[in-house]
């Protein structure tokens, strides 16, 4: 043996491998760990600290997956990786994997916004534009499944790389969450709570399936153009008003400038008169029964409406069989149709008898005969 292979040999025993990553940055999500040829000796040191945990990837297949402490790297530590390569007895050192720390770490306050306003329909205003934007919260919950589905070969994932990826799928379930939820435009606003809430439970099985969980989702706020919001205050005020109150308040101020436009001692007696009238009309809109009493006028009686008409029902005979009963309407279809004709017996409530239908007075006129006789000659 050579003096090389011996000191190669020497060190080799003195210095141990160590398989590890400080994190300097606040957005690094998934870091490969770095080595000529992805070479590790056996027996390395693994350290995977608090809020890390270590995926080994074998050419593009997961294998093992290490969650925070320290570890040998041999045989025994790594059951899917050596079966993976075969390894029946052990294996000789260096042997390769990619080894992938992943910072499992709450990510808090990522941004998210529509860029472009989506449609909504409106019962009241038809088709609206609105805009919406929030915050939200993530983690890595899966490491293996994120490294091998959404990570790849990226040796250096970011927060912003991430968040690229979540901000479509984002954007895309709330507007069919909010699409659904068919409130009235004006409340959307109002209940952001809920549907933070509503959004978070429709997203989190999509965020699911890449190894995501989304932690927490919020809309701070939903806009939409300043002509609609002119539209829905005015809208609500309308929606309040007394059109017949705001009709006669209306006509008063109409009167009360007319008569300050005119001039003289008719313009002063007019403006008299009006303010005479415009203050019964006011009194009459602010207490119609107070104004009455005031001015000597009788007090209104209660009217009590008519019956209403009770419709005549009729019973029928058909091929031997009581039919009905029948309005006087559905009668005659029935006579049109030829259920029955002008034999056929027909009863009402106050006849003693069944009775032919030709017989019935109110019922001749399913019979014709009703024809008017010829104008005069002159």
């Amino acid at each position: 043996m050579g003096l090389f292979d011996e000191i190669k040999k020497k060190l080799s025993h003195e210095f141990i491998d160590i398989v590890e990553w400080l994190d300097q940055t606040n957005d690094t999500i998934v870091h490969r760990f770095e080595r000529y040829q992805n070479e590790i000796k056996n027996n390395a040191k693994l350290i995977v600290r608090e809020g890390q945990v270590a995926v080994f990837i074998n050419e593009g297949q997961l294998a093992d997956v290490f969650k925070p402490g320290t570890y040998d790297l041999n045989t025994q530590n790594l059951p899917i990786l050596t079966t993976l390569k075969g390894w029946k007895y052990g294996f000789n050192s260096p042997f390769k994997a990619e080894v992938y720390f992943v910072n499992t770490r709450l990510f808090t306050d990522e941004k998210w916004g529509t860029k472009n306003p989506f449609m909504l329909s409106d019962e009241r205003f038809g088709l609206v534009e609105i805009r919406a934007f929030g915050t939200y919260s993530f983690r890595i919950n899966d490491p293996g499944k994120f490294v091998v589905d959404v990570v790849g070969t990226d040796g250096n994932f970011t927060n912003y790389e991430v968040n690229e990826h979540l901000k479509s799928l984002i954007v895309t379930r709330f507007t069919d969450t909010v699409g659904e939820a068919n409130l009235p435009v004006e409340l959307y606003a109002a209940n952001t709570s809920e549907l933070s809430e509503t959004c978070q439970e429709v997203m989190q099985p999509e965020f699911g399936r890449v190894g995501i969980e989304l932690e927490r989702f919020y809309i701070e706020n939903v806009s939409m153009p300043e002509e609609l919001k002119k539209e829905i205050f005015e809208y609500s005020r309308l929606d309040k008003l007394d059109m017949t109150k705001l009709a006669q308040f209306k006509a008063a101020k109409a009167m009360e400038a007319a008569a300050k436009n005119e001039g003289g001692t008719a313009g002063a007696g007019m403006g008299m008169g009006m303010g005479f009238v415009l203050a019964q009309q006011m009194g009459n809109m602010m207490n119609p029964q107070a104004s009455q009493q005031a001015f000597g006028a009788p007090q209104p009686q209660a009217v009590t409406p008519p019956p209403m008409p009770v419709q005549t029902m009729y019973y029928y005979a058909s091929n031997g069989q009581q039919m009905g009963p029948v309005s006087i309407d559905k009668l005659k279809e029935l006579f049109a149709s030829r259920t029955v004709n002008r034999d056929s017996l027909v009863w009402k409530q106050g006849m003693e008898n069944w009775t032919a239908l030709k017989e019935v007075p109110e019922l001749k006129s399913f019979l014709g005969g009703n024809t008017p006789p010829p104008l005069p000659t002159a």
